[in-house]
């Protein structure tokens, strides 16, 4: 008889739950991977709401995975049962120019586990062996949740250029801001302003490392940012990616800054003040996931004890209680909240 497995369908944010399948079977060059924990994104919850520009409904979520190796199929004896693994969830078809050149988080034909394809947020889930790390030793399966979720923080900051000694502000402090804010440091920048509209979120900032937490919605946030930093801002990182924050980002930075769009946007057209772009010499660019080298760097600055789980990872859920850990991450308050699985 067929092992069945257990896999979380999302069809809304109100109808999620869990469906039972055929337990998959690796095939050349893939791994077949028992989950232990697994994050719920803001990808995931925009998705469910119907707002991703980018995932369609249905989906079978899971792309902030952490497991152990359960079998390798052919090609993949790199790998041993036991191994304990994160995904790198980007798929890419490694023949167009950006794949070519090393970019392959930008390839054309780049589809993400667990977003365009059945992810991980089930009992098992197979996947190809080359878009796993091992997690290093010492670090546990929380801490191995984080570095998905870090990576791309990392890959934004070092689009942002060498920030050593610059002044930053980190628009929303949600867990892509929070960890843009310990990027950003790790970096060296030199003063780092955090805004959100929580003060819990705001106080949460300035234990993690910033020199100055603000009011998102406060009528003269330019004017306060400018006076914590010393003036405008050398570098501003949009992690709310909506009208309201592209032009607070304009007004933020400096003539000849720089504004990172970390944030994924809803689909459709934002205004944007482009005389000011224009005459300001802003530069404005978007950063899409991560590559190896930022997987490594956020491992490390986990190992390193950089990042302070605990105020990171704010709830747990088991997997027959996914629909509460949507629900909870909906809930501004919360900051990463985790699934975790246990072998049924």
């Amino acid at each position: 008889m067929t092992e069945q497995i257990r896999r979380v369908l999302v069809r809304s944010l109100d109808d999620i739950t869990l469906e039972e399948v055929p337990a998959p079977v690796p095939g050349d060059d893939e791994l077949l991977v028992r989950t232990t924990v697994v994050g719920v994104c803001g990808s995931d919850t925009h998705a469910a709401a119907g707002h991703h520009p980018f995932i369609d409904l249905p989906y079978r979520p899971g792309h902030e995975a952490v497991g152990v190796v359960a079998a390798a199929g052919k090609g993949a004896e790199d790998f041993a049962p036991g191994d304990r693994v994160i995904i790198e969830p980007n798929l890419y078809c490694g023949r167009c120019p950006q794949c070519r050149s090393g970019r392959y988080n930008i390839c054309r034909e780049l589809k993400v586990f667990g977003c365009q394809t059945p992810g991980a947020m089930a009992d098992l889930f197979t996947i190809p062996a080359d878009r796993v790390h091992r997690v290093p030793d010492g670090m546990t399966d929380i801490e191995a949740a984080l570095v998905e979720p870090l990576a791309t923080p990392v890959h934004a900051v070092a689009k942002a250029g060498d920030l050593t000694g610059r002044t930053v502000v980190v628009l929303g402090a949600g867990p892509i801001g929070l960890l843009v804010l310990a990027a950003a440091r790790h970096a060296g920048a030199a003063r780092i302003a955090v805004t959100d509209l929580l003060p819990d979120k705001r106080d949460r900032a300035l234990r993690l490392g910033a020199d100055t937490a603000l009011p998102a919605d406060a009528t003269d946030l330019a004017d306060q940012a400018h006076a914590a930093l010393g003036g405008p801002a050398d570098v501003v990182f949009d992690c709310v990616a909506r009208e309201q924050s592209i032009a607070q980002a304009t007004d933020l930075v400096t003539k000849g800054g720089t504004i990172i769009v970390v944030g994924v946007g809803a689909a459709g057209t934002t205004p944007v003040r482009l005389d000011l772009i224009q005459d300001r010499e802003i530069r404005i660019e978007g950063t899409l996931m991560y590559t190896g080298d930022d997987y490594r760097t956020a491992m490390s600055l986990i190992s390193s004890g950089a990042i302070d789980t605990a105020e990171i990872v704010t709830a747990t859920y088991p997997l027959e209680d996914a629909a509460k850990a949507f629900a909870a991450s909906v809930d501004p308050e919360q900051v990463k909240v985790l699934v975790t699985v246990d072998r049924p």
